[in-house]
């Protein structure tokens, strides 16, 4: 059913969000009867897919004919080629969710008029919640108005984001972004779909949202409402201009500024003198996480601690540049054995070195 107080396109995007719904949810009551093929490792796609990807495109093109599409599946087959106005499609936004029967997948419908998202629809079937925004006009939840988070202090915040899954992927890199993040926040969650991410960021139910690899398709719609709803929106370096690039950052206003400068090394766009920070902090992650480390040492102790005293956030007073001896809490933490019959050194002995 269309609503008079959203914007005609908007209300064409919801027909076919809601009808690519009720696909999804048909064939959630037997989700092992579902046809499953890998398009690369850990990257699925079902028959779901194809099928909620043709009825928003029909829907779609059924009312704007002159449209463009980009869609996850079939790209830029459908609609015409040069229309300034193109609809970014991810007709199943958590599908290895959805095949799993985890139920934390949605539809995510926005329209890009000369390269600028100007209407975004999230539906997420198995909730029943329908995220819309309006270029100007706000973002809404089941039609009622929507805010980003209040929190100001990144220590008190629930973050989400996205776990490295193909080949190919820096998992180093983010076992350090993790490294660093963790022990300054309340907690990170990892959902599996990026578009319901940034939809909850857009209603205040997560503080911020950050992810690598992305394609437009799993961050237009989403983009819109966190901006709408009074979020900032980025890559990790905070720039605005994101789409295409692959790595996305969205929070509240004062929590993004806090995560800029802790994200903005790992960023493809940093400087050389940040990536080499970066480099030496994967190395220093791996190495703490290495077989055969020294088990007796907590990792994030080893490898967030000094730098948590060094640049401390939200308003807190630096600590001493003597605080962090990491020599002396090194061999505070070794574990002294008894030594052997023979009067040879014992093992973990600092005498022995």
């Amino acid at each position: 059913m269309s609503s008079p107080n959203l914007h005609p396109m908007l209300n064409v995007a919801v027909k076919a969000a809601r009808a690519a719904g009720a696909i999804i949810n048909r064939a959630a009551l037997d989700v092992e009867a579902v046809r499953i093929s890998q398009k690369q490792v850990n990257d699925f796609v079902t028959e779901v897919d194809h099928a909620s990807e043709q009825v928003i495109i029909e829907t779609l093109l059924g009312a704007y004919p002159g449209h463009g599409i980009l869609a996850e599946e079939s790209g830029t087959q459908h609609g015409a080629k040069d229309s300034d106005y193109v609809w970014i499609i991810d007709p199943l936004d958590g599908t290895t969710n959805f095949i799993h029967g985890f139920p934390v997948y949605c539809v995510s419908i926005a329209l890009s008029v000369r390269g600028k998202i100007e209407q975004a629809v999230i539906y997420d079937p198995s909730r029943n919640d329908l995220f819309t925004a309006t270029k100007g006009r706000g973002a809404y939840m089941n039609e009622r108005r929507i805010r980003v988070s209040k929190r100001t202090r990144l220590s008190e915040c629930l973050v989400s984001t996205g776990f490295p899954f193909r080949s190919g992927d820096n998992f180093k890199q983010y076992l350090a972004i993790m490294a660093d993040m963790m022990p300054r926040m309340a907690g990170l969650r990892r959902p599996g779909a990026a578009a319901l991410d940034l939809a909850y960021v857009a209603a205040g139910f997560t503080d911020a949202f950050f992810e690598t690899g992305l394609n437009p398709w799993d961050v237009a719609a989403g983009s819109l409402l966190v901006t709408e709803a009074g979020g900032l929106i980025g890559n990790f370096t905070g720039e605005p201009d994101f789409l295409e690039q692959r790595e996305c950052l969205a929070g509240a206003p004062r929590i993004y500024g806090q995560m800029v400068p802790l994200l903005a090394k790992y960023s493809k766009f940093a400087g050389i003198d940040d990536k080499m920070r970066a480099s030496d902090r994967v190395r220093a992650v791996s190495a703490a996480a290495r077989p055969g480390a020294d088990e007796s040492v907590d990792l994030y102790a080893r490898s967030t601690v000094t730098e948590l005293t060094a640049a401390p956030l939200d308003g807190e007073a630096p600590a001493p540049a003597a605080a962090p001896a990491a020599p002396v809490s090194r061999k505070l933490t070794r574990i002294r054995r008894d030594a052997p019959a023979d009067g040879s050194p014992s093992e973990g002995d600092v005498s022995a070195k």
